[in-house]
């Protein structure tokens, strides 16, 4: 399993929208600038984000985004959702009943009605990182990262760049 970086880019972008006044928004050129990643690119995971609802489209000259809900309502699960969409993880094709010693035309309950195994083992251990995933929001980084890991300054610093990149 490995999630594209485009699930990367959308947090750590989000995570500068969390502490946007009422009625502003950010561009995605400035994101971009201020994480050192493709504009293009980050464009794409926006419109995927604005698709599924997290964030929404600010019009006008100093148009951009803004985030749609609260940031305690966004989960990460809600973004990796959105970048990657809903497949499961694990794809079963019940290989099982292939195999060579079974008569294919009168398959016995074991491979019919009981359910896979593995498919089950992993379709519990996906529902466990979505559930983990699930109890983290963006309002949770926000005070992992600017209130217990990066100084007070960093986080001034970072809402002034965003401020000055605005006018």
């Amino acid at each position: 399993m490995k999630f594209s970086v485009g699930v990367e880019y959308a947090l750590h972008c989000l995570l500068y929208m969390v502490n946007l006044e009422e009625g502003k928004s950010v561009g995605i050129r400035d994101l971009a600038t201020f994480q050192g990643i493709s504009e293009t690119y980050l464009s794409k995971v926006y419109a995927k984000l604005s698709k599924s609802g997290i964030i929404k489209s600010i019009p006008g000259v100093k148009g951009g985004y803004a985030l749609a809900r609260s940031a305690e309502e966004i989960t990460f699960w809600d973004v990796v959702e959105a970048v990657e969409g809903s497949e499961p993880f694990f794809q079963c094709a019940e290989i099982r009943q292939n195999n060579i010693l079974l008569d294919k035309d009168n398959l016995p309950d074991t491979h019919t009605k009981c359910p896979c195994l593995i498919k089950v083992v992993m379709s519990e251990a996906e529902n466990e990182m979505i559930k983990y995933l699930n109890n983290k929001t963006l309002a949770w980084l926000y005070n992992e990262v600017y209130n217990k890991k990066l100084p007070k300054e960093m986080e001034k610093a970072t809402i002034e760049w965003f401020s000055n990149s605005r006018k």
